[in-house]
């Protein structure tokens, strides 16, 4: 059996050809990297740009990546690990530069067709949800976003944060514990 034959098709396709296997890789991803944006920034117009950013500093990334580092590379973790640092330069520009509040509410997707009741729901779920995620601290936030929103295990969490695991348990705990304790 060939080595390439047991890698997944994303990796196989970046080295097959690194813009076909970028358009694989992002049609696998888009839907995951584009939520967990959504949850950390709580907003639909700052989740499209983080999204964009992300994947534009990924591309730049691979272009220059060799075969074996390709090869090596696993997909899910790396690219959430692009977007948290895309999201803590976010906010630590946001801190230092903030920006003027044009818009008191985010901006709604456009309808995909779902029935009114449904979408209701889906927005106010969502958004009580976006609401408390803000009000943790950032650690917690994005070990809880990446654990139980994004649904990644506990290793890739910890390899995406560059922390420990027990560190990565621990911030979702807690975050966790103060989520519940805002929801009541």
């Amino acid at each position: 059996m060939n080595r390439l034959d047991c890698l997944d098709p994303v990796r196989k396709a970046l080295l097959d050809d690194v813009d076909g296997g970028f358009a694989e890789l992002y049609g696998t991803y888009r839907g995951l990297v584009f939520s967990t944006a959504l949850r950390l920034s709580g907003r639909w117009a700052d989740a499209e740009d983080l999204t964009a950013e992300a994947f534009l500093r990924a591309y730049r990334a691979v272009a220059g990546y060799d075969r074996a580092r390709i090869a090596a590379l696993q997909p899910r973790p790396w690219l959430m690990t692009i977007l948290m640092n895309v999201w803590r330069n976010c906010v630590r520009s946001r801190v230092r530069h903030p920006p003027p509040d044009l818009l008191e509410e985010p901006v709604d997707a456009v309808d995909t067709g779902e029935g009114v009741e449904a979408a209701a729901e889906r927005r106010e779920t969502g958004g009580e949800l976006a609401d408390l995620l803000r009000l943790l601290p950032e650690d917690q936030r994005a070990a809880v976003v990446l654990r139980h929103v994004v649904d990644l295990p506990v290793s890739e969490v910890a390899t995406v944060l560059g922390l420990p695991q027990g560190t990565v348990k621990s911030h979702v705990s807690r975050g966790l514990k103060r989520l519940r304790e805002m929801a009541r």
